[in-house]
């Protein structure tokens, strides 16, 4: 067994262990920031783990460039998925507040003044809050 051989199973036992911590941690963590965590930050490094594994392995065989676009759009994506998420999360309130240390996207407490805008001189309508009244549908931004 040689010294790359070696490197490639720790490399491989190393990235399963935490891509099953990610695993795990989307089953426990109790609202959607925290599970999001846990499916970006443990899973990518999990897999670009395993695919550094395989190309450790398989070194000089043409499966390697694919392993290697793997890693890549794993580092790609995943970032801008884990964004869109817990951006859609918060404004949709499906995140625990009472969990949050800093709340750097909530209203602030002296809020800044501002011109009314002529077709809303109360101020622009929040997009979670029914239309006209607690049985109409939420209005969207397009």
């Amino acid at each position: 067994m040689s010294v790359a051989d070696v490197v490639a199973s720790v490399c491989l036992v190393a990235g399963c262990f935490l891509c099953l911590t990610a695993g795990l941690g989307l089953i426990r963590f109790p609202d959607v920031l925290n599970r999001m965590h846990a499916a970006t930050k443990p899973q990518v490094l999990g897999v670009l783990l395993v695919m550094t594994g395989a190309v450790i392995r398989l070194a000089g065989q043409p499966i390697v460039w694919m392993l290697v676009l793997v890693g890549v759009f794993q580092l790609l994506t995943a970032p801008v998925s884990a964004h869109m998420v817990s951006r859609i999360a918060y404004r949709r309130r499906h995140v625990r507040r009472d969990l949050l240390l800093v709340d750097e996207l909530g209203k602030p407490a002296d809020p800044l003044p501002s011109r009314p805008h002529p077709e809303h001189p109360e101020g622009d309508p929040d997009v979670d809050e029914p239309a006209d009244g607690p049985d109409a549908t939420p209005r969207t931004t397009s």
